[in-house]
């Protein structure tokens, strides 16, 4: 028998808007480094913290596979997920005071990154043309 909470969520992603997958990797992305953070200073959890920081890394990772690289700004958002990348990484091979407090730095660039792409999500496509229009003048 399979769990009903596990179908429900499966089909709750296989009908979401590639934007609204994009904002639920980010919220997943910050929670998984907030775990993190608290890991290392204040439960000193090794193990809770490596796994936590290896998941971020994999919904990084699916962030950057998402890059659709014929859209300008898709390249920017590349170094700073790269970026973010690499923060985990190093975070997650030391795992002490100086890396949580490097990834308390890159915590609110995701949280901002989530908050642009939630405004985005509720624009009408008239609103993003016009938008895009003034951008070009």
């Amino acid at each position: 028998m399979s769990n009903p909470y596990s179908a429900y969520k499966k089909q709750s992603v296989s009908t979401m808007t590639p934007v609204e997958v994009v904002i639920k990797l980010y919220s997943e992305t910050e929670r998984q480094l907030a775990i993190a953070v608290n890991a290392i200073e204040e439960v000193k959890d090794v193990k809770k913290a490596h796994n936590s920081l290896m998941k971020a890394q994999e919904l990084l990772g699916a962030l950057r596979g998402a890059l659709d690289m014929s859209i300008p700004i898709s390249s920017n958002l590349d170094q700073l997920y790269d970026f973010f990348q690499r923060t985990a990484e190093k975070a997650n091979m030391h795992k002490d005071a100086a890396s949580a407090e490097e990834l308390k730095k890159i915590i609110p660039m995701i949280a901002d990154l989530r908050d642009a792409f939630t405004q985005i999500s509720q624009m009408t496509k008239e609103e993003i043309e016009a938008q895009e229009k003034n951008r070009k003048k």
